[in-house]
């Protein structure tokens, strides 16, 4: 099938456009004829690649945390920084990220995760491998800073890593809800706290 809609992959640009839209709308806000007239492909085009509109939350969110993990992992192995400031970098990211105006660049484990997790088995799944992906990876993350003496722990990596993220989800509601910065600057004081970080190295 011939795209129209400017992308060589079809498929691809069905998933790009939808990202800012359901970033913006959530999942069930937006139509599939709003994706289909945004993407400028027709329902036959969407219908080759995805089965259904549940089908294509799932890959939209496999195709979400594949980028995301590309990114983090770039995050994560910044040339000259130990591990605690690649760490805080992340995080102000985040902060930068989910505190815009930019749908573009929302979180969508935020976005979706109690919207779909109750309605979508294969949603919940790929928000649940998404997620433990991140988390891993700010696991070893955690525990490379330990043994390279940049960062110390009272619990053990796995744990303050899975404790670290959920506190920036709930951040990241919260900012939602309160309209300020302040939920996001709390958890950045927390995050200080739970790695030990030393003055020199808070970002």
């Amino acid at each position: 099938m011939a795209p129209t809609n400017g992308y060589t992959d079809t498929r691809q640009g069905i998933l790009d456009t939808a990202y800012g839209l359901v970033g913006a709308k959530g999942f069930s806000g937006v139509g599939l004829n709003e994706i289909l007239a945004t993407a400028r492909v027709p329902k036959g085009s969407f219908y080759h690649y995805f089965g259904s509109k549940e089908a294509f939350g799932e890959a939209l969110l496999a195709h979400y945390f594949e980028g995301y993990l590309v990114d983090l992992d770039t995050t994560l192995a910044e040339p000259g920084l130990n591990q605690a400031e690649r760490l805080m970098t992340y995080w102000r990211k985040w902060q930068t990220s989910q505190g815009s105006g930019d749908d573009q660049g929302k979180c969508l484990a935020v976005k979706l995760a109690a919207e779909v997790s109750d309605l979508s088995e294969p949603m919940r799944l790929a928000l649940k491998t998404g997620t433990a992906g991140i988390i891993e990876r700010l696991s070893r993350a955690v525990e490379a800073g330990v043994a390279e003496g940049s960062l110390t722990l009272e619990d053990e990596p796995h744990a303050t890593a899975e404790t670290l993220y959920h506190l920036w989800l709930g951040a990241s509601l919260m900012t939602k809800i309160v309209r300020t910065a302040t939920p996001f600057e709390a958890a950045m004081t927390t995050t200080r706290r739970l790695l030990r970080l030393r003055k020199a190295r808070q970002g």
